[in-house]
């Protein structure tokens, strides 16, 4: 009887010892992880026994027989697939709801309303998430619009402007199909018109471009010769009245009607305005230095607005006094974006 107390005894405090070493490791920190962090991947379909192992191998977790021991305790949470990132010595508690809540790693990386592919290109490579040279090239390839856009040349137009949380090892094409299947999403939400109305200044400038087109004159937009330039890798600001002569389709102080492609990717105010331009006679249009425009639909008022922007420019009252004369300058649709 003694020796089977003895046994008893010694087995309690067995599982005592067991239990207190399940508990740390569950409940203290593990691990030194490195100033730059650790990037693990979970692979779809890994069983909690493969979790914990290859948290375990990766110093992650101090023991993987105790973290699938906690993790059966919660039978219907399962582990998430994907990369997740540790940057501190975490208790395996921590690390457990991590990966059963799917806190994967992701990279915010935001699209501007107006970038073109070659602003995507820089400001992908300017925050290190991939090489520009290897996003131009997927966003050179039309294939994802070919059934909404078949004679389009590239995405440019297509990426919709947004902010997009980036795997860690995204491609360059896992991100235009992101902002692909955005756009797609923002055309199907103006469809159904479930939208907010639009603010008048913007279908103004529509209804500027859209009576300029029906009458016939050049669009005249600068923006049209700043995309020209820089495809030709030739755009140095700000626009020289010699840039505006620059021989390019795009540039619509040469070429009538519209250029050839989209210059730009835009948002959801930008694509419902175009659908819907204000019924308007303005001809013209020129930045106010505001953030709006002045609009005019006769040559000579917009003149006058020019002027005025010329001396908010310079620091001056938008109205000239009454014995200054007005300065003629050349009837330009855009003025506001060099």
């Amino acid at each position: 009887m003694r020796g089977f107390l003895l046994f008893v005894l010694v087995a309690l405090l067995v599982a005592a010892g067991v239990a207190g070493y399940f508990w740390y490791s569950m409940e203290k920190p593990f691990g030194k992880i490195p100033p730059e962090g650790v990037f693990l991947e979970i692979p779809h379909g890994a069983s909690l026994r493969g979790a914990s192992h290859i948290l375990e191998e990766r110093g992650i977790v101090r023991s993987a027989l105790a973290f699938e021991m906690y993790g059966r305790r919660h039978p219907k949470r399962k582990m998430v697939a994907g990369e997740y990132f540790f940057d501190h010595a975490a208790p395996g508690k921590e690390v457990f709801w991590k990966l059963a809540n799917g806190e994967i790693y992701e990279q915010p990386f935001t699209v501007h309303e107006g970038d073109t592919i070659l602003d995507i290109a820089h400001d992908l490579e300017d925050a290190k998430y991939l090489k520009g040279s290897e996003f131009l090239v997927a966003a050179n390839d039309p294939a994802q619009i070919q059934d909404i856009a078949p004679g389009a040349k590239s995405l440019e137009g297509f990426l919709f402007p947004a902010t997009y949380n980036l795997p860690h090892h995204a491609s360059a094409t896992d991100l235009t199909a992101m902002m692909v299947k955005k756009f797609r999403e923002a055309m199907q939400g103006i469809a159904a018109d479930r939208l907010e109305p639009l603010t008048p200044g913007t279908p103004l400038l529509a209804g500027v471009y859209t009576n300029r087109l029906h009458d016939g004159m050049l669009m005249q937009c600068d923006p049209t010769v700043v995309y020209a330039l820089r495809l030709a890798d030739k755009y140095n600001p700000p626009l020289t009245f010699k840039d505006l002569r620059y021989e390019s389709p795009y540039n619509t102080y040469v070429h009538p009607g519209l250029p050839p492609g989209p210059i730009g990717n835009p948002g959801e105010t930008s694509l419902r305005a175009a659908l819907a331009p204000a019924q308007t006679d303005y001809l013209y249009f020129v930045a106010n230095t505001q953030g709006g425009h002045f609009f005019a639909a006769t040559l000579a008022e917009h003149n006058r607005n020019v002027a005025k922007y010329h001396r908010l420019l310079n620091g001056e009252p938008a109205e000239a006094p009454e014995s200054e004369a007005t300065h003629p300058h050349a009837g330009l649709a855009n003025k506001g974006k060099r």
